[in-house]
């Protein structure tokens, strides 16, 4: 897989978690505190900086209250 298509995934995975996050009005330190993710770590997940691991995934998910399934379909 090529760098820009790694980028391109991690963008559109941060966007549709930055829509998922604004609908259920939730700050990053509100998510942060309902799971095992550092809330300026959320931000840097949004903006396509970091790849989140598996488990972080999960964590998210849980933090936003939405399935595993819902999170990943972007």
């Amino acid at each position: 897989m090529t760098n820009e298509l790694q980028a391109d995934i991690l963008r559109k995975f941060g966007s549709h978690l930055l829509a998922i996050r604004k609908r259920k009005k939730l700050s990053y330190r509100k998510i942060a505190l309902n799971c095992d993710v550092d809330y300026s770590d959320i931000s840097k997940i949004e903006k396509g900086e970091r790849n989140p691991t598996l488990l972080t995934v999960v964590e998210l998910a849980k933090g936003l209250g939405v399935s595993l399934k819902e999170l990943m379909d972007f």
